[in-house]
């Protein structure tokens, strides 16, 4: 009975969607208990499903495998190697072994064996306890290479160190990417244990927590709000039934009610979807959608906030108990571009519209869609979807909100859901990477990504697919992916670039069962010659408790250079003879026939390569060649593309060349290298990457710190002083093989060498000391960085991380050149001194006195206990004493270090922006809902005050110099659109002060566009460039939209560009274009002779310019200046397009008003046209636009019934060739007949 009456609940309050009828129309006080509308979502992103449900009787012996392994792997230890009892090619059982034992461990992050051993606490403890043990194992392994790194050649060091590489990651992964989840999964489903757990409930709350997993890693590049939702589909209805009940016994049901009503998708909301699928077995979509936002934008605060919400959520507990044969969900973080910050503009969107009483919905979809990007037509999508009344609530002001109703037009056209996809992604302007599910087809992830400034890479698992914006948002699942391209175009349509995927769980898997086409709808396969492995694990990506990568891998940087120095060398003592120096570079860093050549004296040059940091590195490292070889060998450092493009010779037979690079994958460095080799150069590589590009072109390598030293911050540091270090070892290894340097000499080189961990690991200590040094000092226009003799390639190296972290134009110059820098614009000076010898230190005095003098802010890098700069500079950082080439890696670590407290100083700024910019939209969209005008809100007092106390501080800050980092252009913007916005100041002077070519503008928009500029300005990523990864968060400045077509097309071959319209002009034209076919003539006309406010007078003339096509030959009044008047007379006093008919020839023309460099109209543009005839229906409406709406109104005058169809036998040239009135009589003609 209570089954029936629940089959019958559910009918009711889904049978809006399966008639047809609109809840917001119900005017009844019924309640709906289950809204059905369409969902979207939005940037960071990633997302997950399992392709299929694991089989109930999986039974692996996982555990058995790896701790079978294992005995192996730990019996060929590094004691066992060096008693003799094993061979080095043996260690940890052989590479064979290894890759057994890591294909082991990869086998559990499949769903189905996580569950398997989520469930058994036995097998589960084994692996704990073999975590443990190869951790224990590993650290062991790794005190007993420290101890006797030098009993093994360099060969044998590398096979030692990739195998404990591997090693490394097969335990990271066993303890952190499967057991520590394991507690997380407990958590977020609010149980005690893992026997409190359903296995239903696993599978789900297992997709959420690698999701919230990969949110974090994503926070990164965006962070003032996420979202996550998750859908799934139960095997059958029945279970609904008990699902209510139960919330009803537990007083919930009053609740789940409320969160299933209709509108945007806010946190917390459900969505319900009734489906009568094939046999009419009913089948329930659910939806759970969960967001957060916060101004702020703390890391790491979304993901808590989220975790606590899931956890807490007891209505979604009883759905997540459900068997499903269907689960998907998507997650998304961004900094927000378009749209305030907010709970309705957080991802995922969904498509609900506000529609009038009028107005049913036409389609069941629910559309959900995130977006990286941003989509830079959404005025014209937005005004060609609102053409009778605003279908978007105002709260909702991203831009992505126009994602899933583009998909939805193209539903209701009669698509099915993928064409639909594709047609309604081929209408946005810009670079996008686009992911959308929808209720249609809920076992399907649509995937779109067009331009290059965004990514999406698909996870490709046996039994999962994983999508991501950036790489390491999924390898924690899978380590396998294939990458989309967004600039791929099919060979026959070159103009429609861009990829679809579509991710299908019902498929076979793998990158076979992904649909992929381009733009245009070409379809191509995917097979496994498409698939890389990312050579990167969580181990890598892992930021620890550091706020951003880039400090976590300053503070790894000692390790990195002690790495790099393990096993190199060893130094000997004999009795009554001084210390014998032995290196061990094997023949796979420098070859037999090299050594060779240098002690033939055959060598006669060394150049050392490299590029922006590199190049740096290779500059010190070019300085200690010279130093140690003392002349005997000339000795350069170059830019790898001066290199390659100026200094080959044919014969380079007698040329050492030293490329330094931290990926071995810069295309400059690599191209040099190869162009070198063939003319018969040697090539020594310093690398940080095994198999990479370089090393495939070189005849030896030396790899710095473990040959795996991953840098997730653009902005590469530790790489440089390892570099650094690499390049001291090869020069004194060269003087001692020429026999240069004495064994003394090289022994003491060596000898300092090795403090320099320590020596960083003090000054790294002091970054708190260092960030002080910051707030007086960073906020100069103007900004410079010096150093003397080595220190300059200090100053050269910070100055390229202050551009980097703080998107500064910064000049780099030796201090003695102090007149090389504009000591008139008082700019902010980073002195590198530690090092320097005392006569040289005196100077460097006397100069920062003379920048004080100028007014200049100093910070001075000084040795320690040094205090002649103390109450001379601003700042001093203590830099602990060394000896060369100590104080240049020490002096760098120091601006390394300045320069990222500058950025998060500056960052900071951002922040303020951010607060005042959501504030004020946050009143703007209360004020919207009243349908205030703009000069109501122009006079209100309260929104006044908000706008008046932000701008007094403004206006102080950008006095103070605070605010320097602003264009003069934002910081003008700003004082003026805040005085627009409280009435200070004319509205009709708007238009000419920002230079619009429209009607009257909107002050409240311009300040919001204005303060998101603003905002990009002065927002510092720290661990992403913005150049680089402006898409990723997409804090980014609007691209200009290119805008193509028949009419702009011949606009841009008559030099006429898109700025020469009016806005409105720029519609029309975009709208009416389809309508046309041809072109067949023009004529330009001049314009002459209006008044000083662009209007025609009595002596107001017009004369042709120029003719083409069947106008050529076409005689006119105006070929010869003559007066203006009639049509084109109107034409230039409105600034409006005309469309119709020529009056005395009938014929069809178009005439666009041009606008030159002011506001009046120079020059107007008549082209002949020919139409389009063979227009369907629902095109020609479109093109219509409002003429359109101006028919069907005036027919209703008539008290006619109108019907789309009376449009069916007019030709295009009439329905724009006459006026309204004549074509409603012609309709009212056909109504009456």
């Amino acid at each position: 009975m209570f089954a029936k009456l629940i089959k019958k609940f559910l009918f009711v309050i889904h049978c809006r969607i399966l008639i047809g009828a609109d809840p917001v129309c119900v005017k009844c006080t019924a309640i709906i208990f289950f809204p059905l509308l369409p969902s979207v979502l939005n940037c960071g992103f990633a997302g997950l499903m399992t392709v299929k449900l694991p089989a109930k009787n999986y039974e692996p012996t996982l555990d058995l495998k790896l701790i079978g392994l294992w005995q192996k792997i730990k019996t060929f230890n590094l004691k066992s190697v060096l008693a003799g009892r094993s061979k080095i090619s043996e260690y940890l059982n052989g590479w064979q072994n290894l890759q057994e034992a890591e294909n082991a461990v990869l086998e559990l992050k499949r769903e189905d064996a996580q569950e398997f051993y989520f469930f058994r606490q036995s097998e589960t403890k084994k692996f704990i306890i073999l975590s443990k043990e190869i951790k224990k194992f590993l650290n062991t392994e790794e005190k007993n290479l420290e101890d006797n790194a030098d009993k093994f050649n360099s060969p044998d060091l590398e096979i030692i160190n990739s195998r404990i590489v591997l090693l490394k990651d097969i335990q990271w992964i066993l303890e952190k990417d499967i057991l520590a989840n394991f507690g997380k999964i407990i958590d977020l489903s609010g149980k005690e244990k893992e026997a409190d757990v359903k296995p239903a409930e696993f599978r789900k709350y297992r997709k959420i927590n690698l999701l919230l997993n990969a949110l974090d890693r994503l926070e990164v590049r965006g962070r003032d709000s996420a979202g996550l939702q998750i859908t799934l589909v139960p095997e059958n209805a029945e279970p609904m039934a008990t699902v209510l009940s139960d919330l009803k016994k537990d007083g919930l049901y009053d609740t789940y009610v409320e969160r299933s009503q209709a509108g945007d998708l806010l946190n917390g909301s459900i969505q319900i979807y009734l489906q009568l699928p094939e046999e009419n077995k009913e089948r329930i979509k659910i939806t759970f959608t969960y967001k957060t936002f916060s101004i702020v934008g703390e890391l790491g605060r979304n993901v808590r906030e989220l975790r606590r919400i899931i956890r807490n959520d007891r209505i979604f507990r009883y759905f997540a108990g459900l068997e499903s044969v269907c689960e998907t969900a998507i997650t998304h973080t961004r900094w927000a571009s378009v749209g305030s910050i907010t709970e309705e503009n957080c991802h995922p969107v969904n498509n609900y519209k506000r529609l009038p009483d009028q107005h049913p919905p036409i389609t069941e979809a629910a559309i959900n869609v995130v977006l990286n990007g941003d989509i830079d037509n959404y005025p014209v999508l937005r005004s060609e979807l609102e053409t009778d009344h605003n279908i978007i609530a105002p709260e909702v002001t991203t831009d992505t909100k126009i994602i899933p109703l583009q998909i939805e037009k193209y539903l209701q056209a009669g698509n099915n859901l993928e064409k639909s996809f594709r047609l309604a992604v081929n209408n946005f302007a810009g670079s996008h990477a686009i992911v959308m599910t929808c209720d249609l087809e809920p076992g399907k992830v649509f995937l779109a990504l067009k331009g290059s400034g965004q990514s999406i890479y698909i996870g490709v698992g046996e039994d999962q697919y994983m999508l991501s914006s950036e790489l390491y948002g999924l390898i924690e699942v899978m380590p396998e992916f294939v990458k989309m391209n967004g600039e791929a175009s099919n060979a026959d349509n070159k103009t429609a670039a861009g990829q679809i995927f579509i991710l299908d769980q019902n498929s076979c898997g793998g990158p076979e069962g992904i649909t992929a086409y381009s733009y245009d709808g070409t379809e191509f396969k995917l097979t496994q010659n498409d698939i890389q492995k990312a050579q990167i694990t969580t181990r890598d990506i892992d930021r620890g408790d550091y706020p951003h990568f880039f400090l976590k891998e300053i503070s790894e940087s000692a390790l990195s250079v002690r790495r790099t120095l393990r096993g190199k060398y060893r130094t000997e003592t004999q009795k009554g003879s001084g210390p014998e120096v032995i290196f061990n570079l094997g023949e796979d860093i420098i070859p037999e026939i090299l050594r060779r050549r240098f002690r033939e004296n055959s060598i006669k040059r060394i150049m050392i390569i490299g590029h922006g940091t590199a190049a740096v590195a290779g500059m010190v490292v070019a300085e200690a060649f010279e130093r140690y070889l003392e002349g005997a060998i000339n000795v350069t450092a170059r830019v790898a593309s001066e290199l390659s493009g100026f200094l080959l010779d044919d014969d380079l037979a007698g040329t050492l060349i030293i490329p330094i690079t931290q990926s071995g994958t810069t295309t400059d460095t690599n191209r040099a290298v190869t162009m070198a080799k063939e003319r018969g150069a040697f090539i020594i590589s310093i690398v940080n990457r095994r198999q990479s590009d370089v090393t495939s072109k070189s005849h030896g390598v030396f790899y710095t710190s473990d040959g795996r030293d991953i840098e997730m911050s653009v902005a590469s540091t530790k790489a440089f002083y390892s570099q650094i270090v690499a390049g001291q070892i090869l020069a004194l290894y060269f003087a001692q093989l020429t026999g240069v340097k004495t064994n003394d000499y090289i022994a003491a080189e060596l000898h300092n060498l090795e403090t320099v961990p320590q020596l960083m690991t003090k000054l790294f200590s002091r970054r708190e000391q260092i960030a002080r040094t910051v707030n007086n000092t960073f906020d100069k226009k103007y900004w410079a960085v010096v150093g003397s003799g080595p220190n300059k390639a200090a100053a050269d190296e910070i100055r390229i991380k202050l551009s980097e972290l703080c998107y500064k134009t910064i000049s780099s110059d030796f201090v003695e050149n102090k007149k090389h820098i504009d000591l008139s614009a008082e700019p902010f000076i980073l002195v590198c001194s530690a090092g320097n010898p005392e006569s040289v230190t005196e100077d460097i005095a006397k100069d920062v006195a003379i920048f004080k003098a100028h007014k200049a802010a100093v910070v001075v890098c000084a040795d320690e206990g040094d205090d002649r700069f103390n109450g001379v500079a601003d700042a001093v950082i203590s830099i602990p004493r060394a000896a060369l080439p100590l104080p240049v890696i020490l002096n760098t670590l120091a601006g390394h270090l300045w320069g990222y407290y500058a950025a998060c100083s500056i960052d900071q700024g951002a922040q303020i922006l951010r607060e005042f910019r959501s504030r004020v939209v946050t009143e703007l969209v209360k004020r919207a809902k009243m349908n205030l005008t703009v000069f109501d809100m122009i006079s209100d007092v309260s929104f006044c005050r908000i706008v008046d106390e932000f701008y007094y501080r403004f206006k102080s800050g950008s006095q103070s110099g605070a605010l320097s980092f602003l264009s003069g252009k934002i910081i003008a913007d700003l004082l003026l659109l805040m005085k627009y916005t409280t009435g200070k100041l004319p509205l009709q002077d708007i238009c000419r002060e920002f230079k619009i070519a429209n009607d009257l503008a909107d002050p409240f928009d311009l300040l919001d566009v204005t303060l998101g500029a603003a905002i990009d300005e002065l927002t510092r990523p720290i661990d992403a460039i913005r150049h680089q990864a402006k898409t990723v968060t997409v804090g980014t400045s609007r691209k200009e939209r290119e805008i193509r077509g028949i009419i702009f097309d011949l606009l841009e071959t008559l030099h006429f560009p898109v700025r020469n319209l009016t806005y409105r002009n720029i519609q029309a034209i975009h709208r009416i274009q389809p309508a046309i076919t041809a072109v067949r003539g023009y004529t330009l006309y001049e314009i002459g002779g209006l008044d000083a406010k662009g209007h025609p007078m009595d002596n107001s003339t017009i004369t042709v310019n120029t003719k083409g096509g069947i106008a050529a030959l076409m005689k006119s009044r105006a070929d010869y200046t003559t007066a203006l008047m009639g049509v084109k007379r109107t034409i230039v006093g409105t600034g409006h397009l005309y469309l119709g008919r020529g009056k005395t020839d009938g014929a069809a023309i178009m005439i666009i008003p041009l606008h030159g460099s002011g506001l009046p109209v120079s020059n107007l543009l008549l082209l002949h046209v020919v139409f389009n005839e063979a227009m369907k229906l629902q095109d020609k409406i479109q093109v219509l636009g409002y003429r359109y709406d101006d028919i069907r109104n005036l027919i209703n005058e008539y008290n006619l019934t109108w019907n789309d169809a009376c449009l069916d036998a007019l030709s295009m040239e009439f329905l724009f060739g006459e006026s309204v009135e004549e074509i409603a009589g012609t309709i009212k003609v056909q109504h009456t007949s």
